[in-house]
């Protein structure tokens, strides 16, 4: 090799490993993130929980076994990374998930982890165990789990009744953390106890969540702060005061719709605030359960007086996307495009032929401008959940239907729509995983906790099945769009808008990488630190 070449070479290697160690010692260590919340959890049992104020904060309690790269936006099967599982692999016929697990890793309380507590989280979620969760709203991700078997203290077996490609990305989820064997649900609830990077310290309700940094964490390094400080605080314009004049590093993740990330952007130049996808959507729930809404015209026509293009004019300043029940391309893997969603009644742009059609389907059943149909409109206790709801109870009243807005707290929204202890409902929902997996046994199969309007279809249910074994992504893909627009047509639970919100935080917090398709999944904080 010739000598100007070789130090040409040498040159280049040590400006590398420069820029190696540059970026080894780049992260500081130490100082308390604060955020704000905007209430109090239901719980910290992410087990037992389907909302992101729970995971939010809660998820740096917790490891999975895999996860998707915090550093990476968009999720999928090609950015899942080992957790506390170090690698895994499937049987010849994709009925056997086999994962290999760390050694040395320890509980908060200092109890070593094993195989045995993650037969134990399954066997709980599955209902399995002797101990209970109070609420298991992912029960039914888990249908086709059989047995999870430990192989040894550190290897162990998923053992599945059919193949699923997807199951991998189900464990992925941030809605999927390992539990402690010896510490009992009801602990959970109160006072978690993980293996991640942040040790739980109080909940106050309505004032504060404290974590503190996991000293041990396994992760050599991490975490760089020292905790995390989530204040609670209701009111929506007191949030972003307090985060403009300093008092907060961040905002409750993906807190902001358009119109208020566009004035924080305005008063906090300096911040970085993105506006993305979160693979949510707003959606009318009607409990099938109770009269009238036991009649399927009455709830076409609810469905069919919807003004998608106002609430994404008042709401979203023209951000918000249609959909169906899966999030649309590009961001999304699986919704319908565009060509296939405008093929559906109700998401085209005459919205008085939609709402004359709903007039005949009301006065069908003896309802008229002297024979209004007085209602609750129930939806969770934040701006988030009311705003929309006001413009639903505005729309319904377009087909003689008078609107009372019910507002719940968040520590009892979930159990009040599960056990159907309502009549029409707006709600949000989005996917713990960018898959339909996860989305159609969770939200639309017989059964589900998470069926709130009570929808049943047997012959979808089989097409549910012949979805989750499909291994090619274009095939499956087309499948998919098929359920989506079956249950668009059925009234399944009428998608509104698939909505995009904000987060902003102040420019000296870095390590921060805000996933696009899945609200859940991207705040473990481990990568987290301020340049203070």
């Amino acid at each position: 090799m010739n000598r100007s070449v070789q130090t040409i070479i040498g040159i280049a290697s040590v400006v590398a490993m420069g820029l190696v160690a540059q970026a080894a010692v780049a992260q500081k260590s130490g100082g308390i993130l604060r955020i704000y919340h905007r209430g109090t959890p239901p719980s910290g049992s992410i087990h037992e929980e389907a909302t992101n104020s729970t995971t939010s904060p809660y998820m740096s309690v917790y490891n999975n076994l895999v996860m998707y790269d915090q550093q990476i936006a968009k999720e999928s099967m090609d950015t899942i990374v080992p957790d506390l599982a170090t690698e895994w692999a499937w049987n010849a016929d994709k009925t056997a998930l086999t994962f290999k697990l760390r050694d040395g890793v320890k509980w908060h309380d200092g109890k070593p982890f094993t195989a045995a507590d993650v037969k134990c989280t399954w066997d709980l979620v599955q209902g399995k165990s002797k101990a209970k969760l109070r609420k298991n709203p992912r029960k039914a991700w888990y249908k086709n789990l059989k047995e999870v078997v430990v192989d040894n203290d550190y290897q162990v077996t998923f053992q599945l009744g059919r193949t699923q490609p997807a199951f991998l990305a189900l464990l992925a989820s941030g809605y999927s953390p390992v539990y402690p064997c010896h510490v009992p649900p009801k602990t959970m609830r109160t006072a978690p106890i993980g293996t991640g990077p942040f040790k739980f310290v109080e909940l106050k309700q309505n004032e504060r969540i404290v974590f503190t940094k996991n000293d041990d964490y396994w992760k050599p390094g991490k975490p760089y702060l020292d905790g995390i400080n989530w204040t609670i605080i209701k009111s929506r314009a007191t949030r972003m005061l307090a985060f403009t004049a300093g008092e907060f590093d961040m905002t409750f993740t993906h807190d902001l719709p358009t119109p208020q990330l566009r004035e924080l952007e305005r008063e906090n130049p300096k911040a970085h605030c993105d506006l993305t996808t979160t693979g949510g959507t707003a959606n009318l729930i009607v409990n099938r359960e109770k009269p009238p809404f036991d009649n399927a015209d009455i709830r076409t026509a609810m469905a069919l007086t919807i003004d998608r293009g106002a609430y994404n004019t008042i709401l979203g300043e023209g951000e918000h996307k249609d959909g169906g029940a899966m999030l649309p391309p590009p961001t999304g893997n699986w919704g319908m495009p565009k060509e296939v969603l405008e093929t559906l009644p109700g998401y085209g742009p005459n919205v008085e032929e939609n709402r004359e059609k709903a007039r005949k389907l009301m006065e069908k059943h003896g309802y008229g401008p002297d024979n209004r149909l007085s209602i609750k409109v129930s939806t969770r206790n934040n701006a988030t959940y009311r705003d929309p709801a006001v413009i639903l109870i505005d729309h319904l009243k377009q087909i003689y239907i008078d609107g009372t807005l019910d507002v719940i707290e968040t520590s009892n929204w979930f159990s009040t729509v599960a056990r159907k202890d309502y009549q029409v409902g707006l709600n949000l929902t989005a996917a713990g995983v960018d898959d339909p997996d996860a989305m159609f046994y969770e939200n639309y199969s017989c059964g589900s906790q998470r069926n709130y309007t009570g929808y049943c279809n047997p012959e979808l249910e089989k097409l549910f099945e012949k979805q989750s074994m499909m291994s090619d992504p274009e095939e499956r893909r087309k499948l998919v769009w098929e359920i989506d627009k079956k249950l668009q047509l059925d009234g399944a639970r009428p998608i509104i808008f698939h909505f995009k919100w904000g987060n902003c935080w102040h420019p000296y917090v870095k390590g921060l990488t805000t996933h696009v398709n899945s609200m859940y999944n991207g705040w473990r904080m481990e990568d987290a630190w301020l340049d203070k």
